[in-house]
């Protein structure tokens, strides 16, 4: 790694011929170490190993001990293997903007594993922000308005209609394993007449690092906002659906409005702090999904990054 003064990810290079078991061996060599190591640095990329396909689960197994399916994830994604998803599915020609993953959950995944299978054209990066600066990166004014929380809402539709349904969001055809699991997260819900189900949950802004003790910028405010979807693709959202009946929303803790200003100041200043990690076949990056958001950048050709995560 090159030290500048500006934050980035470790970069471990192959000290030898590289591939996946010089890999594994070093990892596990470290033993304790390596939890150490990611917690301060936050986010670790592996380059020249030249993981394949046919290596990912051992790799996986050994940087995630225990996998976690994407239930309740609400971006859409496809499964491709045990625990192993495709990233986010969104059109090559939009950004994704900065989040921790699953931060609007009872429970979010520790870490994250990203593996590119198939390097992009061009573009494609995976930026990544450290969210203790993002935090402090915010207005005052901003940071006070979101002390008691958000509040998230989720339209899950029965198999047809806009987002996703419930069906996929909680890997189930079960509606009592869906009971089940949200009795467990402190949200309210509702079946309705057609099938779906509203769902609405209350969570913090921000959260602390459970060994760093670091605070951080921690919800998808942002992104479930209309806002944050552009002004096109809002407007016309709001010809077709109610505010009440999108797919998904988010409010202040007590229901009023986010304003659309703060929305484009919490989006923006992630980008702006962020640095790019740039992807080649084989490569691998590991990070803290508490100390770190992450998205995604443009891209052209025929770009595949697979993703898992663990508690």
């Amino acid at each position: 790694m090159t030290h500048t003064q500006a934050w980035t990810p470790l970069e471990i290079e192959t000290e030898s011929i590289g591939g996946c078991e010089e890999l594994v061996e070093r990892i596990t060599g470290m033993g304790e170490e390596f939890d150490k190591l990611l917690a301060a640095e936050k986010g670790l990329v592996f380059r020249g190993f030249g993981v394949t396909p046919a290596d990912l689960d051992q790799v996986l197994d050994t940087l995630l001990p225990n996998r976690l399916a994407y239930v309740h994830g609400n971006s859409p994604r496809t499964k491709v293997g045990s625990n192993v998803y495709t990233s986010t599915e969104y059109p090559q020609e939009f950004t994704i903007s900065m989040h921790n993953e699953m931060s609007y959950a009872h429970a979010w995944p520790s870490r994250l594993a990203f593996y590119c299978q198939v390097q992009p054209g061009s573009g494609g990066a995976t930026p990544v922000v450290d969210a203790a600066v993002w935090l402090d990166s915010l207005d005052a004014e901003v940071r006070e308005a979101f002390a008691d929380g958000v509040r998230y809402v989720q339209n899950l539709h029965d198999g047809y209609g806009f987002g996703k349904s419930w069906q996929d969001t909680f890997e189930t055809t079960s509606r009592a394993q869906v009971d089940a699991f949200l009795d467990r997260t402190g949200a309210t819900w509702e079946w309705k007449a057609d099938g779906g189900i509203r769902v609405s949950s209350l969570r913090p802004a921000t959260t602390r690092h459970p060994v760093t003790g670091t605070e951080v910028w921690f919800n998808q405010s942002d992104q479930w906002h209309p806002a944050g979807l552009g002004d096109d693709t809002a407007g016309a959202l709001a010809q077709i659906l109610p505010e009440d009946e999108l797919p998904q929303n988010v409010t202040f803790a007590d229901g009023s409005p986010i304003p659309a200003e703060y929305v484009a100041q919490i989006r923006d200043r992630g980008l702006e702090h962020a640095v790019d990690v740039d992807w080649h076949s084989g490569d691998l990056l590991l990070i803290d999904n508490v100390l770190l958001a992450h998205g995604r950048r443009p891209f052209t050709g025929d770009r595949r990054v697979l993703v898992a995560m663990s508690d």
